[in-house]
């Protein structure tokens, strides 16, 4: 919108014309958001901390995480506020890859907002029943994946998902793509909910894969660097990157607040909105199967639970008692009582997650 604005005077002063570009916006989207977070963020803190909506500790996680309760917690309201103005004020809102994305975080947001009202205002429990937060997440989804197959700007790849390290290798789901969007928004947005368990780790981590999709959806953008690397091109997703780089500025924004020893929380509100935001973007450029590499943190967080879950069900049906196979699930509570401190688990978490950014790099001009 200011972009659009400031762009509209190039013809007084050439300096204007910067304005243009995806990379200036994109600077400036994470500056915005940045800003706008550390600016904010006390704020909101003393605003949480003054009406006492704090976090409510489960009684079967770590003893050490008692120590935590009543941190104030609904966080997530300094990520979404910081990303939408960063995005509103140098996103092209006319770009329907903007509107998409935009929805995404915005619907699960609200999604998220709705289970902390309930269990730290109304002080349900459970918050949110399970079964309605899934329904929401379902029903995005759907959404999304409906106007992506029905949609004709989307016409000839509207249900094609690129296949890593292989030159223009696509596989076209035809009508399932629909199920298949509504799967991937689902599981990532409950990843990065699960992940974040420890002060900074899903926020961190977030920001690494955040800032490994801008630059994808930057090529994918671009007519000359997605020729040359062998990957599909999208006209106008581009400005993705964009997107992207003001949620990066909002994460690192808030992970000055989020760092350990957390002075609030980011909530279902921020954990739920990053997760669907990260697989829409995803979803978006056509780049689905490389979440189980830049996002592989998130997916082996999951895959933790479903077979410390599984595992026990199991034993418990054969041996009449549950086992486990790790201390605790998901995987950062295990590494937490094996004696590792809680900041050593965060940082070498983060240094996978930058490792596997790295990675998802080599899956490009493979051919």
């Amino acid at each position: 919108m200011l972009a659009e604005f400031l762009y509209q005077f190039k013809d007084l002063f050439f300096g204007f014309n910067v304005f243009r570009y995806i990379t200036v916006k994109s600077a400036l989207a994470a500056v915005t958001a940045l800003i706008f977070a550390l600016v904010v963020g006390p704020r909101i803190v003393r605003f949480l901390q003054d009406r006492q909506i704090g976090e409510e500790i489960r009684t079967n996680g770590p003893e050490s995480h008692q120590a935590k309760k009543g941190t104030p917690t609904m966080g997530g309201l300094i990520i979404v506020i910081s990303i939408s103005i960063g995005v509103l004020l140098w996103a092209d809102l006319s770009n329907i890859y903007i509107f998409l994305i935009f929805f995404s975080t915005l619907a699960m947001a609200l999604v998220g907002f709705i289970d902390d009202y309930l269990k730290t205002i109304r002080k349900m429990k459970k918050g949110l029943v399970s079964r309605y937060k899934l329904i929401g997440q379902i029903t995005l989804g759907l959404l999304i994946g409906s106007v992506l197959y029905f949609h004709p700007f989307f016409e000839g790849i509207h249900s094609n998902t690129s296949v890593p390290f292989f030159k223009n290798l696509e596989i076209d789901f035809g009508i399932i793509y629909i199920l298949v969007v509504t799967f991937v928004i689902t599981g990532t947005s409950n990843a990065v909910n699960l992940t974040d368990g420890l002060d900074g780790l899903a926020t961190g981590l977030a920001a690494i894969a955040f800032m490994a999709y801008a630059g994808i959806c930057y090529v994918t953008g671009n007519v000359n660097f997605s020729d040359y690397l062998n990957i599909i091109y999208l006209p106008g997703s581009g400005e993705l990157t964009v997107y992207c780089m003001a949620v990066v500025g909002a994460a690192i924004g808030f992970l000055w607040y989020n760092t350990y020893p957390a002075e609030v929380f980011m909530g279902d509100t921020g954990s739920l909105a990053l997760g669907s935001t990260l697989g829409t973007v995803a979803i978006l450029i056509k780049k689905e199967l490389l979440l189980i590499i830049i996002g592989g943190v998130f997916m082996f967080e999951v895959i933790s639970v479903i077979v410390q879950t599984s595992y026990f069900k199991y034993t418990k049906k054969k041996y009449g008692e549950g086992r486990r196979v790790f201390l605790m699930a998901p995987i950062h509570h295990h590494f937490e009582l094996k004696g590792w401190p809680e900041s050593r688990v965060v940082v070498r978490f983060w240094i996978i997650g930058i490792l596997l950014a790295l990675l998802s790099l080599t899956t490009f001009k493979t051919q």
